[in-house]
């Protein structure tokens, strides 16, 4: 299959494009960026690892390669800055997504082809994208809270001292401000995570609010998250390319999944090769279930403004 990724010249981009190489799963992964030496550059420093890694074609340039795509990834946008929210993007980020998205229009998608969307603010940008492309909804996705799920996970393994591999914990809801920790499915090697000696409330709210700020964190030390947020996104390219059918924490339009409809977040997602396949509507706590619709309508006067903004 091939991917093409739209910012690829960048951080989280070049990252995306690392990653899927090292995974060996697409066939051909091209990067397009306003930047086209940057991309060029980029490419050719891929080109160079594919000996050691896996036989794929990486190539580099514009518009071109959306008609042979299989998946676009769109992850331009303009960097977030230490003290500003995901939200706090939309502003910034919305033109240039927009016009993105009818690039890719005009440039002629596939019927069968995916988008998945990394730029911030993800869940409005996922549902504009949504409104724009013409493709079925469900082969419309959004990074969502995979790369906070990751992050989460990270954070708790490291602090009990515990394989990485070893822990699931999923974050829902918003990728930002208001996302949601489940904690009634939270594990360490299938055992309840709330059971493991020394856990507590406390450390608990800790390693989320770190999670929730590991963003900014990033950010502040060295300029831009890339590794992880390539990992994430090379979570669900391989649930694509593999129709693997996993259920990952990603974005999309809702549409009564917890009694959310119209407005794009993660829930329980069945990703595989059509895109969305289901929704998963797990019992949750209900505070876990609240967090969800709060989350939600958080979102929902910033997409309404967005919307009007852009006239759809």
């Amino acid at each position: 299959m091939k991917v093409s990724i739209i910012g690829g010249g960048g951080l989280v981009g070049s990252c995306a494009g690392f990653a899927l190489q090292c995974g060996g799963i697409a066939r051909e992964i091209a990067l397009i960026d306003v930047n086209a030496e940057l991309a060029a550059g980029q490419a050719l420093d891929l080109l160079h690892g594919t000996p050691s890694v896996a036989d794929q074609r990486i190539t580099s340039g514009s518009y071109e390669h959306i008609p042979s795509s299989d998946i676009v990834c769109i992850t331009a946008g303009l960097r977030r800055k230490p003290d500003e929210t995901r939200l706090d993007l939309i502003n910034r980020n919305t033109d240039l997504f927009v016009q993105i998205c009818r690039d890719v229009r005009a440039a002629g998608l596939k019927p069968s082809a995916k988008v998945l969307v990394v730029s911030n603010p993800v869940d409005i940008l996922t549902y504009v994208a949504a409104q724009t492309l013409d493709l079925p909804t469900n082969q419309i996705l959004g990074l969502g809270t995979q790369l906070d799920t990751i992050r989460f996970c990270s954070l708790i393994a490291d602090q009990i001292g515990a394989p990485p591999t070893q822990v699931r914990a999923l974050i829902l809801g918003e990728h930002g401000d208001s996302m949601v920790p489940i904690w009634s499915s939270a594990t360490v090697a299938g055992l309840p995570l709330e059971k493991h000696p020394g856990w507590n409330h406390q450390l608990a709210n800790q390693i989320f609010q770190r999670t929730k700020g590991s963003g900014a964190e990033v950010i502040s030390k060295k300029g831009g998250a890339g590794f992880a947020v390539g990992i994430a996104i090379r979570d669900v390219l391989d649930a694509i390319m593999l129709d693997q059918r996993r259920i990952l924490p990603v974005s999309s339009v809702q549409d009564g999944c917890y009694g959310i409809r119209d407005v794009a977040l993660s829930v329980p997602t069945v990703v595989g090769a059509e895109g969305v396949l289901d929704r998963l509507e797990i019992d949750l706590w209900p505070k876990e279930v609240q967090g969800l619709r709060r989350s939600a309508a958080a979102l929902r006067p910033t997409l309404t403004s967005v919307l009007q903004r852009i006239g759809l």
